[in-house]
């Protein structure tokens, strides 16, 4: 008894035919009878008797489709399970992101994404790149948009795009249109800064370019949340340092500036845990969102 063997005899109870079974199943009625009879001898029991033109299932035979039915079901389990064409991957893809990079640069994506992969069961987690690493170290997501540097040697990287952070200052009138003026190193000396939390990843690229400059930010406030730094700014707060993707809209109650002729740089990337045999919907969906956002070739371990 084999697979296949339990295929075609499910065909001939659905069908009550061998001959309508062999249709379906793109067979001679010759090879499906055969195995038929095949089968039968093997279990040692009557599975069809003649009822007119049809074949009904003994009472043995509705025991056995009944099982056969189960193990058909979990063997196409299996092959979801490690179907390497991600078009027909239908199990749930985790997929995490920051919620600056996903308001402002992941919708269009997004959108080309769902339809690109209609049938993927893509889940969205937006989290800090901290909790991103750990989410794909634990496989709670199989592929995550964070940012550099992250050192780990059980991840796969592949840089996408960089991203220039920006200092925000203040301002008792509406700045309207985009211009990047610039600020002197001491003018940020004693001001009061809303900043990133200090255990995260963008707050030491931020400490670590002021310690650069020599200056030791005022921070009197700490948020993890981009959009609500950026609120806070705009109601006359303080001043801080964000991404330029996330300061564009306008009017605002800030000026935009670059500190000296210094400029700090952030690099996302798209990170995955490194496997010898890694999914093939995984795979795809990083080509994809690599095209989708200008990325860089190549990759770093």
């Amino acid at each position: 008894m084999d697979i296949r063997q339990l295929e075609m005899f499910l065909a001939v109870v659905e069908c009550g035919s061998v001959t309508k079974a062999a249709v379906k199943m793109g067979l001679s009625t010759g090879a499906v009878s055969l195995q038929m009879q095949s089968l039968a001898a093997g279990l040692q029991t009557e599975l069809f008797m003649r009822s007119g033109k049809r074949l009904a299932p003994t009472p043995a035979a509705m025991r056995l489709a009944e099982l056969a039915t189960g193990v058909m079901r979990q063997m196409r389990l299996i092959e979801q399970e490690f179907n390497t064409n991600p078009a027909g991957d239908t199990r749930p893809f985790h997929f995490a992101t920051g919620p600056t990079t996903l308001i402002h640069r992941l919708g269009r994506p997004l959108r080309l994404l769902r339809k690109r992969f209609p049938e993927a069961e893509i889940k969205v987690t937006v989290s800090a790149t901290e909790e991103m690493v750990a989410g794909l170290l634990s496989r709670r997501f199989d592929l995550a948009l964070l940012s550099l540097p992250v050192e780990n040697e059980l991840l796969q990287l592949v840089p996408l795009f960089e991203e220039e952070l920006l200092v925000l200052k203040p301002s008792l009138e509406r700045v309207r249109g985009w211009h990047v003026g610039n600020i002197e190193p001491a003018d940020l000396e004693k001001v009061p800064f809303l900043l990133y939390p200090e255990h995260s990843n963008m707050r030491r690229k931020i400490d670590g370019f002021f310690r650069e400059l020599g200056i030791s930010p005022n921070v009197i406030m700490q948020a993890q949340d981009t959009e609500a730094i950026k609120r806070l700014v705009d109601s006359g707060f303080g001043y801080s340092m964000l991404p330029e993707f996330a300061l564009r809209s306008q009017p605002r109650f800030f000026h935009v500036c670059r500190v000296g002729k210094q400029r700090l740089v952030r690099e996302q990337a798209l990170a995955s845990v490194k496997a010898e045999h890694p999914r093939a919907l995984t795979v795809s969906i990083a080509k994809f969102l690599q095209d989708a956002l200008g990325g860089k070739s190549g990759s770093t371990e």
